[in-house]
């Protein structure tokens, strides 16, 4: 009867939980931007409320040099197994407005999917856990004790998070950690992720004459910043996919040839994949499929560039500054602040007489793998067979969520990766959205892997 109990009252609050849910979605709760800076403070006073109305014996906002992160408990019984959530409130800047078919903070559902920023990530995922817990604690199913970190820095690399994570150790000690901001396969073919990569997010700056200059009384004779840093990044990686940094990939871990294959395996429509994207063909290094290429191999994108004039019009100028902002994707065995460096060596190596390169570090992450050989990831996986009626699939998510291999270090504890987005969601794009689906059986399975993990470790 309990989890007929459990879909019974899934069933019964569906507009509820939709309706708080939008009200999570409608606060833009920006962290890279100070101008949000309110409104993210007031989406973790939301988040504080819903844990207490949810069922948590307490619930605090706990400051940081940043934005503070929400800490809720719900303690039953101390020799219980305890299941630690985190999740994060804050979401990706919403820019360019103009490319979204409805507001990004007014969520709207079309075709049985929400659309606004934050939807899939992470705030649509992350309150899967809240209405989970007032699921169990209403119907009297709760197994076992849950504590939640809901932190505000994510999106922005939470460079505040270590510190709170060290400093609440006890605090934060559990069997296990549940993290929902990554995603599926498809609906057909539930997976679960148990690989991550990591990050080096830096910012470029080439920078050549003192002053910006006439492009017809100086060009050709003075070396124009945008062109030179053109060149460089166009050197970064060769016509085979592979980046040039010396020592890349001196510590890149090879996965074993039956694990590519088994990765392989995994339901994916190259033509399909195009069609989605709009693209003609994949690229990427020779010798990797599609997969391969965003699970278990690194990558080097220019996120951003910028330089000179970018209004209407034309201006014939020859820039003194040019800008570009590059994220290295990592995997196992490389080292996220050893990678900086680098990439910086080598990046200011590679400026010509004429122009100066500075190179700021960002944010980062290391990469992290999970075991399938746990009781928790056994746990997911029983929730998943039992909810959607499929066995999971293990994947690897091209994507980073550093604070994995953070936990992994400090708390000592395994985490499960028990995400239902859909790499269609369009997260961190505009017309971000998530389905109905997903939101409501991701409510059930997380509830179905607490009465699992429960009866797996007594």
């Amino acid at each position: 009867m309990e989890k007929e109990a459990i879909t019974a009252y899934i069933e019964e609050n569906k507009q509820r939980f939709l309706d708080e849910l939008f009200d999570l979605l409608r606060i833009p709760s920006v962290s890279a931007d100070e101008k949000f800076t309110g409104d993210v403070l007031k989406t973790a006073g939301v988040v504080k409320s819903r844990l207490l109305e949810a069922g948590c014996d307490k619930a605090e906002l706990v400051e940081t040099p940043g934005h503070p992160v929400v800490y809720g408990e719900k303690i039953i019984d101390p020799g219980l197994p305890t299941v630690v959530v985190y999740g994060h409130y804050d979401v990706q800047p919403a820019d360019p407005y103009e490319l979204w078919d409805s507001p990004p903070f007014e969520p709207v559902i079309k075709d049985e999917k929400i659309y606004a920023r934050g939807a899939c990530d992470d705030k649509g995922q992350m309150y899967m856990h809240v209405k989970a817990l007032q699921t169990m604690v209403e119907t009297g199913s709760l197994p076992c004790n849950v504590k939640f970190m809901i932190e505000g820095e994510e999106e922005v690399g939470s460079s505040h998070l270590a510190a709170f994570v060290r400093q609440n150790k006890e605090r934060l000690q559990g069997d296990v950690i549940l993290i929902s901001d990554t995603s599926m396969i498809s609906n057909d073919h539930p997976s679960i992720c148990v690989g991550l990569r990591g990050l080096s997010y830096v910012e470029v700056e080439v920078t050549g004459p003192n002053r910006d200059l006439h492009s017809g009384v100086y060009g050709g004779a003075v070396a124009n910043p945008i062109n030179v840093l053109s060149k460089m990044i166009s050197s970064l990686v060769d016509d085979k996919g592979r980046i040039t940094i010396p020592g890349f990939y001196d510590k890149v871990a090879e996965v074993p040839v039956e694990e590519r294959a088994a990765m392989n395996s995994a339901p994916f429509n190259l033509q399909a994949y195009k069609d989605d994207l709009g693209i003609d063909e994949v690229m990427g290094e020779e010798g990797y499929t599609t997969l391969e290429r965003t699970g278990i191999r690194p990558a080097l994108d220019v996120n951003g560039i910028w330089g000179g004039y970018t209004g209407e019009g034309a201006k014939t100028v020859l820039p003194a500054k040019a800008h570009a902002k590059i994220s290295m994707r990592l995997v196992p065995n490389q080292n996220n602040e050893e990678i900086t460096r680098l990439f910086t060596s080598y990046f200011t190596s590679i400026a010509p007489a004429g122009v100066k390169v500075k190179v700021t570090p960002h944010h980062g992450g290391q990469p992290a793998v999970t075991k399938t050989n746990s009781l928790a990831y056994k746990a997911a996986s029983q929730a998943f067979a039992e909810a959607w009626g499929k066995e999971p699939i293990p994947t690897r998510d091209g994507g980073s969520i550093p604070i994995v291999a953070l936990f992994k270090e400090v708390l000592e504890t395994d985490v499960v990766l028990l995400g239902f987005g859909l790499d269609s969601d369009a997260i961190h794009s505009p017309n971000e959205h998530y389905g109905v689906f997903n939101y409501f059986k991701g409510i059930e399975t997380i509830t179905l892997f607490y009465k699992h993990f429960v009866s797996l470790k007594s």
